[in-house]
């Protein structure tokens, strides 16, 4: 007989809450080890930002440091990416899949993202984007997939199985 605490299910809105912060985390990864990679190649840190910003400033070409266009195109990698964790939580999140092969399901979908985003999206969308597909690039969705694959452990306790939860310690109670 199982358990009630382990027989809980997350409602859809911890869910897409659990996968938006799992997004966000792994957004942020990514752009930091995309940073750092374009700092080794001696680019600005913020090249994959500003790259992405030219989706709203086409016209500004590719800035090299740090500027207003380039925290529009931080908050577009931002909240695509979140988005994109939430839809991959809904997807998933109803499933009750061991770790592995949850952190598998979830790098196949940050690299499915990766190549349909460089192969379809920015062509039309923000050609200079294609400027950013390389080897760090993709080594960042990578590392985007793995920290999506760890989405249930954004949901609140009550929805995570009893073991994964640190059980306080019992009060001793003396009688006298």
């Amino acid at each position: 007989m199982m358990d009630a605490a382990t027989d809980l299910r997350p409602a859809k809105a911890e869910t897409f809450l659990a996968g938006l912060q799992a997004g966000m985390i792994g957004a942020l990864w990514m752009l930091f080890w995309m940073g750092l990679i374009a700092g080794w190649q001696r680019r600005s840190f913020w090249t994959p930002e500003n790259l992405m910003a030219g989706v709203f400033h086409p016209q500004r070409g590719i800035r090299v440091d740090f500027g207003a266009p380039t925290l529009s195109g931080l908050a577009l990698y931002l909240t695509l990416y979140s988005l994109l964790g939430s839809g991959f939580a809904l997807l998933c999140g109803g499933r009750r899949m061991r770790p592995p092969r949850l952190t598998l399901l979830s790098l196949v979908f940050a690299l499915a993202w990766y190549y349909a985003s460089f192969h379809l999206i920015w062509r039309s969308a923000a050609p200079a984007m294609l400027l950013n597909a390389s080897g760090s690039t993709l080594i960042g969705h990578v590392i985007y997939g793995i920290a999506l694959g760890r989405f249930p452990t954004h949901f609140p306790s009550q929805y995570r199985p009893v073991a994964e939860i640190v059980a306080e310690p019992e009060s001793k109670i003396i009688a006298p």
